[in-house]
């Protein structure tokens, strides 16, 4: 396999595609990417065996088709540190060698064959929803996601899919996240009777392969596994294992007090309390009074904050305790203009924050 491509276009291609590349000892073969060169297209090829992309090279001059494996690594740190503007690769099952105008490298290479196959999008049952809403419903969930091993079943992003709507659920047990939007099924296909949970990172290579704001992506949930179709990419997972929590249950059905805030000043004025916290005392609590909302923090070894800023209250006075950084996660999300209410039932239940009718955030209060 011979091609001439672009340096700028190959190495996007290549910092997307290494995102699948295994970060631990699996297969040798995978801590390289598979070249797949014909009919003028240029296919690059990467997996972990739980999460994998097939990904369309833009840019390139297919001189000779062909198939062939590139070592990750070392062709990234090139294509990162070259100064040319095109470059030529060539690759066969023995070596792979690169040229630019001044430079030459050459790398030992494998029988492309040994490389895994990756499931293919053939399916006539999937919901197609627009790149750009669904690039927002991923960022107002992602961040809520489980890091921690011992809530593995919490580790991704829930999906729920029906005629018309999309549904994205995140939590790690202390706030939830929750978006939707809209979306059009095609063939019958639906996620009733099933809790499909797509891992965080293969949703945040989706994510990055949303650049197309009126682009149609294609999304088909099987029973253990999930296929993205975009314009240039499909991308493949394996769902994660468990039951994800019934968030439905801890949606509070009611409430005593709501508040309207302005994103930008709520935003800075819980930065501001919040300089005040430490490792040992990770909160700022809210005081509610009529028209006025303040804030405090204090640290053993920091002092403390205090931070007053106007609000729409009239209600009883009330005081509700958070971690900040659980705040500031969803408000960096959100648009400066985007309208945001708190609803609270008291100072030991669940808040809720929601901006429209499509996304709502959970947070659990420190008591």
């Amino acid at each position: 396999m011979k091609a001439i491509c672009n340096r700028e276009g190959l190495l996007s291609a290549f910092q997307l595609a290494n995102v699948a590349v295994p970060t631990r000892d699996v297969k040798p073969i995978l801590k390289n990417l598979k070249v797949i060169a014909q009919d003028g297209r240029c296919v690059l090829m990467a997996t972990d065996l739980e999460l994998g992309i097939r990904l369309e090279v833009r840019s390139i001059n297919v001189a000779e088709p062909g198939e062939g494996i590139l070592p990750a690594a070392r062709l990234l740190a090139i294509l990162r540190e070259s100064q040319d503007e095109e470059m030529t690769i060539e690759v066969d099952a023995n070596a792979c060698i690169v040229r630019g105008e001044h430079v030459e490298f050459e790398m030992p290479s494998e029988e492309p064959a040994n490389f895994p196959d990756l499931p293919v999008f053939e399916d006539d049952k999937y919901h197609e929803v627009e790149s750009g809403a669904l690039r927002d419903m991923i960022r107002r969930t992602i961040f809520a996601t489980a890091d921690d091993v011992g809530r593995y079943s919490m580790t991704g992003v829930l999906w729920e899919l029906d005629e018309e709507h999309a549904r994205l659920v995140a939590t790690d047990g202390r706030r939830l996240a929750l978006a939707q939007g809209p979306t059009k099924a095609s063939g019958g296909h639906a996620t009733k009777g099933m809790l499909p949970v797509v891992p965080t990172k293969a949703m945040s290579l989706l994510e990055r392969n949303l650049t197309d704001d009126k682009e149609m992506v294609q999304v088909c949930l099987r029973p253990n596994e999930v296929l993205f179709r975009t314009g240039r990419a499909v991308i493949y997972s394996r769902l994660v294992e468990g039951r994800f929590p019934d968030y439905r249950q801890v949606l509070p059905k009611k409430q005593t007090a709501k508040v309207a805030l302005q994103v930008p000043a709520f935003t800075a004025a819980v930065r501001q309390a919040a300089i005040m916290t430490d490792e040992e005392s990770k909160r700022v609590t809210f005081k509610f009074a009529k028209g006025k909302l303040t804030l405090q923090a204090h640290g053993a070894t920091t002092g403390r904050s205090k931070v007053e800023l106007p609000v729409e209250f009239d209600g009883k006075g009330l005081d509700i305790s958070f971690n900040p950084a659980f705040l500031i996660d969803m408000l960096r999300v959100l648009s400066p203009d985007a309208e945001l209410v708190l609803e609270m039932v008291d100072g030991n239940s669940p808040a809720l924050l929601k901006s429209g009718p499509s996304y709502s955030y959970l947070v659990m209060p420190l008591t």
